[in-house]
C-alpha cells in the first residue's frame, strides 16, 4: 500500500530565523508618558513598539559622561598648555625666554602622563 504524498502545512510559513524578534524589553511608564509614546508613533503611523526600537536602535544618543579622572587630568593639561603657550608667545615677540633642561624634562614628562593618564594607563604601569 502506497502513501498518500504528503499535503503542506496550512498557515503562514515560517520566518527567516535571523529576522525573527524573540526577545523583549520591557518598560513601566505613567499614563502620561504612556500617551505622549502613542502620540508619537501615532504622527510616525507606527505602533508604539515600532517607534521605541526605531528610537533606540537608529537615534544619535549624546556622548556618555566623561570619567572624572580624565576631567582632572584635563585640568591639569589646560594648566600645561596654558604655560607652555605664555612661554611660546613670549619667545615669538622676541623675548628673552630661559627653559631650564631640568624644566623643560618635567615639562615632557608631564605631558607623557597626563596623555597615558586619559588612555586609562598608570604611569607607573608603563614604565615597568
Amino acid at each position: 500500500m502506497e502513501t498518500p504524498p504528503k499535503r503542506p502545512r496550512g498557515g503562514r510559513p515560517k520566518s527567516d530565523p535571523v529576522t525573527v524578534r524573540d526577545c523583549r524589553v520591557n518598560a513601566r511608564l505613567t499614563q502620561a508618558e504612556y500617551a505622549t509614546l502613542c502620540a508619537k508613533a501615532e504622527h510616525m503611523h507606527m505602533t508604539p513598539a515600532q517607534w521605541l526600537r526605531e528610537s533606540a536602535l537608529t537615534r544619535r544618543l549624546p556622548p556618555p559622561p566623561v570619567p572624572a579622572i580624565n576631567r582632572e587630568e584635563y585640568a591639569s593639561l589646560a594648566r600645561l598648555s596654558a604655560n607652555l603657550n605664555q612661554l611660546t608667545k613670549s619667545a615669538n615677540e622676541g623675548k628673552s625666554v630661559v627653559i631650564h633642561a631640568d624644566l623643560l624634562r618635567k615639562l615632557i614628562e608631564e605631558t607623557k602622563r597626563l596623555r597615558l593618564a586619559l588612555l586609562g594607563i598608570s604611569h607607573d604601569r608603563q614604565s615597568n
